[in-house]
């Protein structure tokens, strides 16, 4: 094994919890934390109207877990639990105007956090790196389904 592939997997985790904690840094004035605000991010992004396990999916998280999240956020009127008219039983998750009106200010701090980090990196070489990210990503689901299935 080479010693670069030898050092990845620290290297890149250790990247991983910096590269979170200064974009915690940068949102805490948005008054969120990373298990708040990265729900929210993915609701905005799928146009909402999501089941809880569905979004739980989106986060990487239990959906057990996203249920007290998603207390404080409805708490805090940023989201709003509607009835699925196709299944009344269900309810379905949505971003109120207070929600949209606060993801657009978390997607500018990320923009501004990004734009520091990544500053001297052409746009080709995000493009190369962001490929590799999802052949490691492709590679991770694929194990993760094969184990699945052996047990």
């Amino acid at each position: 094994m080479s010693p670069d592939r030898a050092r990845f997997g620290v290297t890149f985790s250790l990247l991983a919890r910096r590269w979170r904690r200064l974009i915690e840094a940068h949102l805490a004035a948005t008054g969120l934390t990373d298990a708040t605000w990265v729900p929210l991010v993915h609701l905005d992004a799928t146009g909402g109207g999501l089941a809880q396990k569905d979004l739980a999916a989106l986060v990487g998280v239990d959906g057990s877990s996203l249920v007290r999240v998603l207390d404080i956020l409805e708490r805090d009127g940023l989201i709003e639990r509607r009835r699925d008219a196709s299944d009344g039983r269900a309810r379905l998750i949505h971003l109120t105007r207070d929600g949209e009106q606060r993801v657009a200010r978390i997607q500018g701090a990320l923009r501004t956090a990004e734009e520091a980090m990544l500053v001297d990196l052409s746009d080709a070489d995000l493009g190369v790196m962001l490929g590799h990210f999802h052949a490691i990503e492709r590679r991770m689901a694929e194990r993760e389904q094969g184990e699945g299935r052996s047990s």
